[in-house]
């Protein structure tokens, strides 16, 4: 890939899909910090336009759209309550997503991870709020404020459900949708992947969620699937 061969972009109103010559083609976010490159990213113009390519390899959410999600519910003017956050690979994209009429509160328990995330994207973008704090003490998030229309969880903890349930029964609008990445190794090493998927979605389901789509995630990520529900609370 490179810069002149990509000639053709179709908007579906989240992201841009670009679409080489050889007609490959790769997801990318419209650059809401002009000219920053967060974790490596090649940066391209178009028409004036600054976009970031969106890597899957480095993104969950990038794998899934690249996957056929049905629907990315967030959308220019989300508020989103991410967890998670680490570095802000896939935060900045929802940033670039969302822009500048949209919210991202971020929340991230490792003081060294939140260090990295704050100066090289929370500080530079307008549009995210970061939470310095452990997504199981979702009650003290002394930074947020009102209720959100997505919740994104991308955490590596045995009950990273319960945690997710937890924070969208306090924060997330009835109708709202839960994005959550199912990282089975975990959650049980010795379970058949695909069952641990499973019941997790049951778990959602007995929570007040309609399950719309499993998606799983190889090859981008091995034993990992994501998950998108509507909270019917």
């Amino acid at each position: 890939m490179n810069q002149l061969s990509l000639y053709k972009s179709f908007d579906n109103g989240s992201f841009v899909i670009l679409v080489d010559q050889a007609k490959e083609r790769y997801l990318a976010t419209q650059n809401l910090d002009t000219g920053k490159s967060v974790y490596g990213e090649k940066i391209i113009k178009i028409d004036d336009l600054e976009y970031r390519i969106w890597e899957p390899y480095r993104s969950k959410l990038a794998g899934a759209l690249l996957k056929n999600l049905k629907e990315n519910p967030i959308k220019e003017s989300s508020s989103v309550l991410y967890l998670g956050a680490s570095t802000g690979t896939t935060v900045s994209h929802i940033s670039d997503i969302v822009g500048n009429k949209g919210m991202v509160f971020a929340v991230e328990p490792s003081v060294r991870v939140a260090r990295e995330f704050l100066e090289n994207v929370a500080s530079r973008r307008k549009n995210i709020i970061p939470i310095l704090m452990d997504a199981r003490r979702f009650l003290h998030y002394y930074s947020y404020y009102g209720l959100v229309d997505v919740v994104y969880s991308d955490i590596a903890q045995p009950d990273q459900t319960d945690i997710a349930i937890n924070n969208c029964k306090c924060y997330l609008k009835s109708g709202g949708d839960l994005i959550i990445v199912i990282k089975t190794r975990s959650i049980d090493v010795l379970t058949d992947p695909k069952l641990v998927t499973q019941n997790e979605a049951k778990k959602l389901e007995n929570n007040q969620f309609q399950i719309l789509q499993i998606i799983n995630l190889e090859p981008f990520d091995k034993d990992h699937s994501l998950i998108h529900a509507k909270y019917v609370g």
